[in-house]
């Protein structure tokens, strides 16, 4: 498994590479008047050469500083696309102008009307950073807008943290870079230990912890000044308990022995890499601090670790679930979980820091009002050792020449780090691909035995559904071949297509399969929505749901819809890839595969619609919508080879395999069409079929009767009696 990875990003990695490429101001600040950013500015100055950051300009006066939050921070939202933030802020570091420039978030494009849009980014003017330097980012209120409190919290982050390294860089309202430290700094001393039990631990200061009874929330929703907060308190015991929750930075070994054991010491030791952090969270009560939030969007919504002017919001890859803890006496808790802090944050873990609960409340059918709770941490002085100012020798140049590694170098690293995480879902995806090769190389034994064939066929498409489809959300779509056009017309990078590993290895699969078996092996067997339509229909088979065979002259016209559709979605992306987006919604697959159908209803109604029309014509989507499918056709033109077998009696006289064909890819004539055969091999299962094949049949008759001649001439007359066995 390691050679094959090896090998593809071998491959890919001797491909020429694009030069530095330009900031995202640069790309979007034309297309933005500077008075829609600010109110009062007729113009923007040159962008900075130092840092992506142009002036803000009122007749000659600079009256503030423009940026994009994406050139800074990571923007990644709940569509998995970065979110682009226009921002303006003047001298003072405080927030005069914010825009949301482009973004691919589906609730926002769909669902939140655009006033509420612009509503969100002016809440924001006034803003004053260096308040949310002091903070860590929350001395302004969250204006959450409902159904997309994932969406809000990522512009929101990235438009404080993206705000405080642009006044930091340049010195804006006194914020300066940080000072070199004048006195001494710390590290973890890894000979420290700590104290073997619960109540120990929480004693000297390892466990700190946050605990708010019904009482405290009501009062804290009460303060907020709005009566609809009253009128919804909770009819608990005031006392009873909301939350306790508490925490420890278990990234120190003695602390993640103490509370998670060894065994759980030392996954945690191989899950994280040089310079990330870890940190345990348990809690118990009426409220989680969890939520539901990650499992729809990926993000942990009520929960940010925040120092100084660094905050982590947590995703789905950086959390890890515990079953319990270890420490002796701990008591029982209903949350159990485990944090990783990335290495690149600028967190460090010998200095204070805090991890805010939000806490929200209903005061309406789809609004809510939202407040904070901080749980306060300070690593103890037994775990800290002084350390003197690093020294640059022979000894430590090696970390200065990766500090100072140009920007391939690094691409490259992050692509292989990115590999390595998934490592699993990749050997499971290339165990599928093996799998499969084998199938087709040797379909005629594959095909043998028609029942085992058929409970084969349906656990691969249930696995291709399940794990590459709702787990890995590894579904091909026609955005990501218009999104390479894109990148081959304006600059291409490699590097948007490896964040993603199973898709690129899908598309490295089809390109290869495009060859040998044309678009079937990838329709018929790998695509998520393909293999959800199937087996849907294979249930709706079993509740005698009937099957409706679409007349051959109308079913041969519906043929070039998908086509049509393809090069009209083609055509729109040479204008523009956005737009071709948006229209690229045809698709089922976002909602049904990559959003889990939680999307707006007029998407889920569409996705629905379509599976309903596939209960009664099989794969109804594949055989006369689907742009995918008509791309992927197109160039399957060329494959070299032609593996399914045929009789010369197949069209004429017998229709077998033309009537029972899934997807009414066989012609009349006998000719099957490789443009819409999705190489399901169920005309190789009849190929060999002694109860459906009129050839073999035929044959099987002829010997028969050939084994039969012999007993049949004993007595040399037809009627004579047969023989019978000695008593």
């Amino acid at each position: 498994m390691k050679a094959f990875i090896q090998f593809l990003l071998g491959l890919v990695l001797l491909m020429p590479l694009p030069s530095a490429a330009e900031s995202v101001l640069e790309e979007l600040l034309p297309k933005v008047g500077a008075a829609e950013l600010v109110e009062g500015a007729d113009g923007f100055g040159p962008i900075r050469d130092d840092t992506p950051a142009a002036p803000v300009l009122k007749g000659s006066e600079t009256i503030g500083w423009a940026f994009v939050t994406s050139d800074f921070v990571s923007t990644t939202g709940y569509s998995g696309k970065p979110i682009h933030t226009l921002v303006a802020v003047d001298k003072e570091a405080r927030i005069i102008g914010v825009k949301l420039l482009k973004h691919s978030e589906p609730i926002v494009l769909i669902g939140i009307p655009q006033a509420k849009i612009d509503a969100l980014a002016q809440s924001y003017v006034g803003v004053d950073l260096v308040a949310e330097a002091k903070s860590g980012g929350t001395s302004h209120d969250v204006d959450i807008i409902s159904g997309a409190t994932v969406t809000v919290m990522v512009i929101d982050d990235s438009i404080v943290r993206a705000g405080l390294k642009v006044a930091r860089t340049l010195g804006l309202g006194g914020l300066v870079p940080d000072a070199a430290p004048t006195g001494p700094t710390y590290e973890l001393n890894p000979d420290a230990t700590a104290a073997p039990d619960w109540m120990a631990l929480e004693g000297d200061g390892t466990l700190r912890r946050l605990s708010l009874d019904v009482g405290q929330v009501n009062a804290a929703f009460a303060a907020l000044g709005d009566p609809r907060a009253s009128e919804r308190a909770l009819t608990e015991a005031p006392e009873t308990t909301f939350i306790e929750m508490q925490a420890a930075l278990v990234s120190h070994p003695a602390i993640a022995k103490a509370i998670l054991g060894e065994g759980e010491a030392a996954n945690l030791s191989s899950w994280l890499t040089q310079g990330e952090s870890a940190i345990v969270i348990v809690g118990r009560g009426l409220y989680s601090f969890k939520g539901s939030g990650y499992v729809r969007g990926g993000i942990f919504d009520r929960i940010v670790l925040i120092q100084d002017d660094v905050s982590v919001r947590f995703h789905d890859k950086m959390h890890k679930r515990l079953v319990a803890v270890a420490a002796k006496d701990a008591p029982e808790f209903t949350e159990v979980d485990l944090f990783k802090i990335p290495a690149d944050v600028g967190f460090d873990p010998t200095k204070p820091f805090r991890i805010q609960l939000l806490v929200q409340r209903e005061v309406g059918p789809i609004e809510k009002l939202f407040t904070t709770f901080d749980l306060g941490y300070q690593l103890p002085e037994k775990y800290l050792r002084p350390v003197a100012a690093p020294v640059v020798t022979e000894d430590t140049a090696p970390a200065e020449a990766v500090a100072a590694q140009d920007e391939t170098a690094a691409q490259q690293a992050l692509w292989k780090r990115i590999w390595a995480d998934k490592r699993i879902e990749i050997a499971i995806t290339a165990a599928m691909l093996g799998v499969l090769t084998l199938v087709f190389f040797f379909q005629f034994f594959a095909t043998r035995n028609a029942r085992r064939f058929y409970w084969f066929r349906m656990g691969f498409l249930t696995v291709t559904l399940v794990f590459l489809g709702w787990y890995a959300n590894a579904q091909l779509s026609v955005v990501n071949l218009m999104a390479l056009f894109g990148a081959l017309v304006s600059g291409f990078s490699w590097q948007a297509f490896l964040l993603d590993p199973l898709t690129f290895i899908l598309w490295f699969s089809v390109a290869a399969s495009l060859i040998f078996w044309g678009r079937g092996a990838y329709c018929g067997w790998l695509c998520p929505f393909g293999a959800l339509q199937e087996l849907t229909n294979q249930i709706a088979r079993k509740l005698h749901i009937p099957q409706w065979t679409l007349p051959w002259g109308l079913h041969e016209r519906l043929w070039p819809i998908k086509y049509m559709i393809f090069l009209g979605l083609f055509g729109v992306s040479l204008m523009s890839i956005e737009q071709a987006e948006h229209l690229a919604e045809v698709e089922p697959f976002k909602t049904a595969i990559i959003l889990k159908f939680v999307r707006a209803w007029p998407f889920v109604a569409y996705v629905l619609a379509l599976l309903a029309a596939g209960l009664f014509v099989e794969r109804f989507y594949c055989r006369y919508l689907c742009p995918l499918g008509a791309a992927l056709a197109i160039p399957a033109r060329i494959r070299m080879f032609d593996w399914l077998k045929r009789y010369r009696e197949c069209g004429n006289p017998c229709q077998t395999c033309a009537n029972e064909c899934p997807v009414q890819s066989i012609h009349p004539t006998g000719e099957i069409n490789p443009n819409e055969c999705i190489d399901c091999l169920h005309c190789q299962v009849l190929y060999q079929s002694t109860t459906k094949c009129p050839v073999v049949i035929k044959k099987l008759k002829r010997r028969e009767t050939a084994s039969a001649s012999p007993a049949r001439n004993i007595s040399g007359h037809p009627n004579s009696p047969k023989p019978q066995p000695a008593e």
